[in-house]
């Protein structure tokens, strides 16, 4: 069965009603854009995000009164997955200097701690890691091992039976388990990540997504233009940016409205939204592959009438296309996680956007030129 297999709706009689949408949200979107901007993960800003994951619900206003008082600097700290997953986020690369030594001790009194008896030395020292030597390689493994139980980051250098030696990583998830882990005592919880970003990289990053963005839409706009009429390549480009910002706008909007939605730009949604350009742009091209045909068939008939059709008669596969991926991309964003929530939300917003800007932006685009230039086009 064919849904709307007849169907003869007036999509470009409408098209006024669709600007002032269309328009309201860009304005709204560029509005947050430059007031509050967007929230950049650490793959383009810097630092360091750290997740923890604890065994029960978890007062995050708690976590985040302990981590902001232990000399990290600024930290942003909100839910990670769930109520039971909380992320750390800090421009640091590394553990202060003030705070190095800190850590060190809480290692070296954990080691007291289990083996009261055992004597052992720190022979070497870096800016994220410490080695310690013991008398023998049998006790540096059951050590290293005993320090990873108590949840410290080893390498087992023992592990050859030569080596006396274990490195123990010193990091920013070390001191902050240090010292939040008595206020957390009925409610244990271990770290599922720790990454850094320098920011020479972070920048690097940034320019090379808009740069990926950018290059997209060039190459589909010379495309088009050999392909068809080199408005129909301007139509379909400025849909694509229409896609682009009011998904943008979006995540400036509904940024920390929600926890769930307290979404930041990432690779991943970088990889989202070169993902929309290629549904939206496919969606638009079948539009426009029809309008020519139906110009070619009807050369008597008026463009706005040709350009309804070629709509109305791509309107059941493209109501089906977009209703199957959007299905898939809600779920995704509901039961996906943290890592893909930031994907599928893109996905999820520019499938109903893109689906929308193929009939009333990049369609009616290629009307009002026709209408106004008073040019009668021809394939």
């Amino acid at each position: 069965m064919r849904i709307f297999k007849n169907a003869h709706y007036d999509f470009l009689g409408n098209r006024k009603i669709a600007y002032a949408i269309s328009g309201t949200l860009i304005v709204l979107g560029l509005i947050s854009l430059f007031i509050r901007g967007l929230s950049y993960g650490i793959d383009f800003k810097g630092g360091s995000e750290i997740a923890l994951g604890f065994e029960k619900p978890v007062d995050i206003g708690k976590v985040r009164e302990d981590i902001s008082n232990i000399g990290l600097g600024k930290v942003e700290v909100k839910t990670f997955g769930g109520e039971t997953g909380v992320l750390v986020r800090t421009e640091l690369q590394a553990i202060p200097q003030n705070i190095f030594p800190k850590v060190v001790n809480a290692i070296t009194n954990t080691i007291k701690k289990l083996h009261p008896d055992v004597k052992f030395q720190i022979v070497d020292s870096t800016s994220n890691s410490i080695t310690i030597e013991f008398a023998n390689n049998k006790l540096a493994t059951q050590i290293s091992n005993e320090l990873f139980k108590e949840g410290f980051q080893t390498s087992n250098l023992a592990e050859n039976n030569i080596a006396k030696d274990i490195v123990v990583r010193v990091g920013i998830s070390d001191w902050i388990k240090e010292n939040i882990k008595h206020s957390f005592a009925d409610n244990s919880f271990k770290v599922l990540k720790e990454e850094h970003v320098g920011p020479k990289i972070g920048k690097e990053l940034k320019m090379d997504a808009i740069i990926s963005v950018v290059l997209a839409l060039i190459v589909i706009l010379i495309y088009l233009g050999f392909r068809f009429k080199f408005i129909f390549a301007v139509g379909a480009v400025t849909a694509l940016f229409h896609d682009v910002i009011i998904t943008l706008g979006l995540f400036s909007l509904l940024h920390g409205l929600t926890n769930f939605l307290n979404l930041d730009i990432s690779i991943n949604v970088v990889a989202a939204f070169l993902t929309l350009v290629g549904y939206s742009i496919n969606d638009t091209v079948v539009v426009f592959d029809r309008v020519r045909e139906n110009i070619k068939l009807h050369k008597t008939l008026p463009i706005k009438e040709n350009i309804n059709n070629a709509i109305n008669q791509t309107l059941p596969r493209t109501i089906i296309t977009s209703l199957t991926t959007w299905f898939v991309t809600a779920v995704l964003l509901v039961f996906g996680g943290e890592v893909l929530r930031g994907f599928a939300f893109t996905l999820f917003i520019g499938v109903m956007v893109g689906t929308y800007s193929s009939i009333f932006v990049a369609s009616a685009l290629v009307y009002e030129y026709a209408k106004k230039k008073g040019e009668i086009i021809k394939f």
